[in-house]
């Protein structure tokens, strides 16, 4: 049976409604890596992630073949895109629990397969959640068509095939047009190549943030030193390689198959692939043509201040109109330490008393680079009253799957949480070793909090919707006995629960950081944790009253106080991004977005009689309600 295809003329209103109402709100307008950038924050926000061995079963739902040799709903066979013959009856077919690690044959058993290569993504032994598990593009194949495709990029075979499969498709030298590359790829046949398209874009988006760590280079050759990913975080992909994938996703259409995917791994995921849903945002993103002008630099770089463990850098922006962002350079070195797209950054897990040197370089959408800007100086104080980084502030060891961590930000700015992750050791009988990473995303504002959460949880008085993580990752299986650490560029030990290289004891139980520890340490010390009994959970999530107290600054004025319908606000309010009102015990009664946007008062006519904070984005301010 051939695959179904929605009308031309219905696929815009089609795909709008296959979302959720108001799912892709903020994209109105938008084109270029600006939609790019907002569908990154929509379609990561509270997703699943699901364990690797979760997804034998969650194919039964996502990919059984409703659509070619097997047009009902009954079926419990898989839909293989490497071995599928769209016209005639397949030479094999397979159910999920014909799962195999190896094969010899075609026909053998399936496995998955990550159409984004794991070398990509992963180190070693080590495989990396989310990216190891998302079913956007880890799918079940023919294992010995995954094991032929090893880690070569898809793309368009020319003369030099060394293998044809059963169904048409085949790995042979690359002949993208304009490519660089000229080693193997994998072709697969004209009814799939939109799916693969999609698939891989959507890898672009949903790790925006991360591209730049990745090893763009997997599969590649130091004679063919170019492979799908060129570690840009806006474009992703090489020219010649978004050339083709914007050909494969015209050519190939959005069939039911993929919408109905979408909606099966939604319900499994909670996010979505915009590009099934909105197929002509591929080429809204992606098809600027740069211009072949270097941009202006930034200008008046300076540092706004200084502290122990970082220093705030701020400049004006350069005048170009096709600025992507910024690169922040350190000590003369080549190599940028962070990049932007503000105006301003927080230079973080530097060394007490020592001076640096700054630089910033504005690029482009042509990924041309700028002259340096001015030099900027700063030495760092002896010390200060922050954490020289984040901090585990209650870590949950409950029945079955109850599992969570609270990490807190006390260090004075906010924390880009890319380079963290949580790593997690186990003991085989005989030596310890580290097992596979849960690497963290996004950011985190100064005196915030956030919860990773196992998503099998059952807790009382929190939820997966609350949790800013949501995994079922080897870290978050923890039984209390595993060392389990925070670390930071990958291996450096921020923060840990246990000892490493030992068997610890710490199941069964909720340990609540005492608030006289204000640092965290790699070295694990019970004495500093309250011990709860276990499945206690009470304010995960929220700073305690002491904390927020803390943490007020005068920069606003509240009146008045006690307040009876609203209280106003003055001073620079105009950048607040949000106001929210807790009580005493750290609970969020109310939040407003962009609050002072049309207004100077917040309402607080709803709120009973009594004593209540309001905080506006970091500072928090006592009130008392009449």
């Amino acid at each position: 049976m051939k695959k179904l295809l929605l009308p031309i003329f219905l696929i815009s209103s089609y795909y709008a409604a296959q979302a959720p109402v108001g799912y892709y709100n903020g994209t109105t307008g938008l084109s270029g890596y600006a939609l790019k950038s907002k569908l990154h924050d929509i379609i990561s926000s509270h997703a699943i992630n699901w364990h690797y061995g979760d997804l034998q079963n969650y194919y039964n739902q996502t990919d059984l073949d409703k659509y070619y040799d097997h047009g009902s709903s009954n079926t419990t066979l898989l839909l293989d895109i490497y071995s599928e013959i769209p016209t005639g009856p397949d030479a094999y077919e397979y159910t999920s629990a014909q799962l195999i690690s190896s094969a010899s044959t075609e026909g053998s058993g399936w496995n998955r397969e990550h159409m984004v290569p794991q070398s990509t993504f992963s180190t070693g032994s080590i495989s990396d959640y989310p990216m190891y598990s998302d079913l956007f593009f880890v799918i079940p194949v023919d294992a010995r068509i995954n094991q032929l495709r090893s880690n070569y990029p898809y793309g368009m075979v020319g003369s030099t095939i060394y293998y044809t499969f059963t169904n048409g498709s085949r790995i042979g030298n690359c002949a993208i047009p304009g490519a660089a590359y000229t080693g193997r790829v994998y072709e697969p046949i004209n009814e799939f190549k939109g799916d693969v398209a999609r698939s891989l874009l959507y890898f672009a988006v949903r790790y925006e943030g991360k591209m730049s760590s990745f090893n763009y280079m997997a599969g590649t050759t130091p004679a063919n030193d170019e492979s799908q990913l060129d570690g840009t975080e806006e474009r992703v992909f090489e020219p010649s390689y978004i050339a083709m994938l914007l050909q494969w996703n015209q050519q190939d259409p959005v069939s039911q198959k993929e919408i109905d995917r979408n909606n099966a791994v939604y319900n499994i995921q909670k996010n979505r692939n915009p590009f099934i849903d909105n197929p002509a945002w591929i080429n809204a993103i992606w098809s600027d043509t740069p211009d072949s002008i270097a941009p202006n630099p930034p200008t008046a770089l300076a540092t706004t201040s200084q502290n122990a463990y970082f220093v705030n850098l701020s400049w004006t922006p350069s005048t170009d109109t096709d600025i992507l962002g910024y690169k922040i350079y350190m000590n003369g070195s080549v190599t940028p330490i962070a990049t932007t797209k503000n105006t301003s950054i927080a230079i973080d897990h530097l060394l007490p008393s020592t001076s640096y040197t700054f630089t910033v370089k504005s690029y482009d959408k042509g990924y041309l680079e700028s002259v340096n800007s001015n030099i900027a100086s700063a030495t760092t104080l002896s010390s200060d009253s922050y954490a020289k980084d984040l901090i585990i502030t209650k870590y949950l060891e409950g029945t079955s799957d109850n599992k969570a961590l609270e990490i807190t930000n006390k260090t004075g700015h906010e924390v880009n949480l890319n380079d963290y992750r949580l790593n997690i050791q186990f003991y085989n009988g005989t030596s310890y070793y580290f097992s596979d990473t849960f690497e963290l995303e996004g950011t985190i504002a100064n005196n915030e909090s956030f919860v990773i959460l196992n998503p099998n949880a059952n807790l009382s008085c929190y939820t997966n919707a609350q949790a800013k993580f949501v995994t079922a990752s080897t870290p978050m299986t923890y039984t209390g006995s595993q060392y389990v650490e925070l670390a930071y560029n990958e291996s450096i030990p921020v923060d840990v629960i246990g000892t490493k290289g030992a068997t610890n004891s710490n199941g069964n139980v909720s340990l609540y950081r005492l608030s006289s520890v204000t640092q965290p340490t790699a070295t694990f010390n019970i004495s500093e944790w309250d011990s709860y009994a276990s499945n206690y959970c009470l304010n995960l999530g929220s700073l305690s009253t002491s904390d927020l107290i803390t943490s007020r600054e005068e920069e606003f004025k509240i009146y008045p106080n006690p307040a009876n319908e609203h209280i106003f606000v003055s001073g620079k309010i105009e950048e607040i991004k949000s106001a929210q009102i807790l009580d005493f015990s750290g609970k969020v009664i109310s939040t407003e977005k962009m609050p002072f946007k049309n207004k100077k008062n917040i309402s607080v006519q709803y709120l009973s009689t009594g004593s209540y904070l309001l905080k506006l984005d970091d500072k928090i301010y006592p009130f008392i309600k009449k």
